[in-house]
């Protein structure tokens, strides 16, 4: 699930071509859009994802005999128009890519209306090998039971994620090189499986940053491990992170309390918090400009791809939008994200 301009994504990541069934409904007096791709086989499944907050309160997933239902609970009062594009991925992959934006000329239920996607719809695509899953976010800790601690790694130490993460091998080199170093790493197991790994390094040279990785391993004969590194501005702090933050904990009948409708809380409330983020996120990429050009140039061998990410650091806030996502290369994976906490996020996939 992500952010695009206007456009909420669901990109969910298949071994071969298939083409879903997608309903609406109502479930516990919301509106919902179900996504259902019958006889699949799931791949690593979380059960929960969080939604966008603005049209998508959070994504269900389960998996049966039967196949594999996505469920998009949705906000109400929020009118929506979707639409649906299916292209290859890389290795074999299809990638079906469920868009959504708002639809100020849909009724006010929350009734969807097909529409068409657009000629060159927004690139944020995941791609590791999951059979049939929702494009990977760093696994939801609520739902993950943590294994024993004597699985984690040594704070301080990351010789074992260069042994996890064989290319990603230059990036954690030059990371280690500047100072940066373990604070916190985790094991996420199911019962007869290891799910995930996440570590977080600090470096005390740059508060307000942090370097967050996620590695997944594979799971099933073709498919590759997957390792996500993302230098990130997530622990800025002050008046308008915490105000941010506080809000985005408000369930439906304490916006009520104080605005009309749930969409007068996004525009009135989150969204100029969200334009304040991204000022402060971006000043504070450009004091430590040096940090993400080193970082990008690490992790994709390319200056001209460093570049361009701080180029669109240095794009002019508009007020209209409360951010984008770039991707800036394909071969690895490199995605900016300008949407509340800005950060670089590169996907490394890795056989064995």
């Amino acid at each position: 699930m992500s952010r695009v301009g206007e456009n909420t994504l669901l990109t969910i990541v298949l071994d071969r071509a298939a083409e879903p069934r997608i309903t609406s409904g109502m479930a516990s007096g919301k509106p919902q859009l179900v996504v259902e791709f019958i006889q699949a086989r799931a791949g690593r499944l979380p059960v929960r994802l969080e939604g966008d907050d603005l049209l998508v309160d959070q994504v269900q997933i389960q998996s049966s005999p039967g196949g594999v239902r996505i469920a998009l609970d949705l906000f109400p009062d929020r009118p929506y128009a979707y639409w649906r594009k299916t292209h290859p991925g890389s290795g074999g992959q299809t990638l079906f890519i469920l868009g959504l934006k708002p639809d100020a000329a849909g009724s006010r239920t929350g009734q969807m209306r097909p529409s068409a996607p657009p000629e060159s719809p927004p690139s944020a695509r995941r791609e590791p090998g999951y059979s049939a899953a929702p494009s990977p976010t760093e696994p939801p800790l609520e739902e993950i039971k943590p294994a024993p601690p004597a699985g984690n790694v040594v704070p301080g130490s990351l010789a074992e994620l260069r042994r996890l993460m064989s290319k990603a091998e230059p990036l954690l080199l030059s990371l280690e090189r500047e100072g940066w170093t373990v604070s916190e790493s985790h094991n996420y197991d199911r019962p007869g499986q290891r799910f995930s790994r996440d570590f977080t390094l600090l470096n005390r040279k740059y508060p307000g940053l942090a370097v967050k990785v996620v590695y997944l391993p594979a799971n099933s004969p073709g498919t590759p491990n997957i390792g996500i590194i993302s230098l990130t501005t997530d622990q800025l702090r002050g008046e308008t992170v915490a105000k941010y933050q506080n809000l985005r904990q408000w369930n439906f009948s304490r916006i009520k309390k104080d605005f009309e409708d749930v969409g007068d809380f996004f525009d009135d409330a989150l969204k100029p918090l969200r334009v304040k983020l991204r000022e402060e996120t971006k000043a504070l990429v450009l004091r430590n400009s040096a940090v993400f050009t080193n970082f990008v140039k690490a992790a994709s061998g390319n200056p001209q791809v460093a570049e361009k990410v701080m180029s669109h650091v240095r794009e002019k806030v508009n007020n209209r939008f409360e951010g984008v996502q770039y991707t800036v290369s394909e071969n690895p994976l490199i995605i900016l994200n300008q949407v509340d906490f800005l950060y670089v996020k590169v996907y490394f996939l890795d056989s064995h």
